[in-house]
């Protein structure tokens, strides 16, 4: 059974930085296609940014527009951990940030994932 378990959230001022981690447990990481969304309240689940599995240890990265070029996505096989970097915070990022995973390929979209972590808190002041 895999399992999903996310840290790394908190409050941050505006403009400031936070690395969020995903740790993978139950299956093998280096061939699971990864994802990262995030929930506001109030509002629907969306898609932040996906790291896919591409073959071998190749992979290819896609964003939301609303973080491409402040936010990065990446992985460290050695630590099955799942990474996203968050840099120039704005209130708008404030939401659950929540790590999912898939078994066959991925989008954009909640339904493409089977797994899901239980999420961590980013909240963004001014």
């Amino acid at each position: 059974q895999v399992q999903l378990v996310e840290s790394g959230g908190g409050l941050v001022q505006v403009g400031g930085s936070l690395k969020l981690s995903c740790v993978v447990s139950g299956r093998t990481f280096r061939n699971l296609h990864m994802g990262w969304f995030r929930q506001a309240p109030g509002k629907e689940r969306e898609f932040v940014a996906a790291h896919r599995w591409t073959g071998g240890i190749t992979y290819s990265t896609d964003y939301a527009d609303a973080v491409k070029g402040r936010f990065a996505v990446s992985r460290f096989l050695a630590k099955s951990t799942l990474y996203l970097e968050m840099n120039s915070l704005q209130l708008e990022d404030t939401a659950v940030y929540y790590c999912a995973a898939s078994n066959s390929d991925i989008g954009r979209y909640v339904d493409q994932y089977e797994i899901w972590g239980q999420g961590t808190q980013v909240t963004v002041s001014s």
